[in-house]
């Protein structure tokens, strides 16, 4: 009996308010799987940015192959509006990159806490039915190959925000919610902007919707401080 492939999936970027959701997926075949393990991949968010990027091409050279898939803010958001939920909208990119690769076995790090729920709702999405899926939370802690796809997947996404700092001119941290500069840097704009916002922001993000809604606020607040002193 042969080895199984294996496919290992996760992403970067989920709860990002600006920049990409960035999927990835890890292939190999079952006998190499214990090289992830020797190398030491880990979560990647248990790993330094210069851990990660030593890791990275090292997992590469491992892997048959790895395909990175990303969604841009733009298209979050127009998901979104439709009622496409984040969970579906990983759900449909993991699909593709399975169907893709055709793998004996895709194992995910699941972003629902339904595993059961998002399962059903990917394996529906797949062409081929023979694979076997292994949803769980937290993948990326248990498995090595899903461990291997998350350093990938936040490697890609740490070179788009790098790119996009040199391109805005501005270092806006790691453009998650909780970062002061992050939120800085989106009032920033909507100030510069009179409220309207660049397309690598998430604009149906509540953090943002919030900003926008406060701007918007002043600005009338301001007009009728004017009429009033008139």
């Amino acid at each position: 009996m042969g080895f199984i492939k294996i496919l290992g999936i996760d992403e970067a970027g989920r709860g990002a308010v600006l920049g990409p959701l960035v999927i990835c997926g890890l292939f190999v075949d079952e006998k190499r799987e214990n090289r992830l393990k020797k190398l030491g991949v880990k979560d990647s968010k248990q790993l330094t940015p210069k851990k990660r990027l030593y890791l990275a091409p090292r997992i590469e050279k491992i892997a048959d192959s790895v395909v990175v898939m990303k969604v841009q803010p733009c298209k979050i958001d127009s998901n979104r509006k439709m009622g496409v939920n984040l969970n579906k909208i990983e759900a449909l990119k993991m699909a593709e990159i399975i169907n893709l690769i055709e793998p004996d076995k895709a194992i995910i790090d699941t972003p629902s806490y339904n595993t059961t729920k998002f399962s059903d709702f990917l394996f529906s999405k797949l062409e081929k039915k023979d694979v076997e899926l292994v949803c769980e939370n937290y993948a990326d802690e248990t498995y090595p190959i899903v461990s291997a796809a998350s350093i990938i997947a936040k490697v890609s996404r740490d070179e788009d925000i790098e790119e996009l700092k040199k391109k805005v001119g501005y270092d806006f941290g790691v453009g998650y919610p909780h970062d002061a500069r992050t939120i800085e840097f989106i009032k920033k704009l909507v100030i510069e902007n009179k409220g309207k916002l660049p397309n690598y922001i998430r604009h149906t993000w509540a953090t943002v919707e919030t900003i926008v809604a406060e701007h918007k606020q002043t600005r009338v607040l301001s007009f009728l401080e004017k009429l009033i002193k008139k």
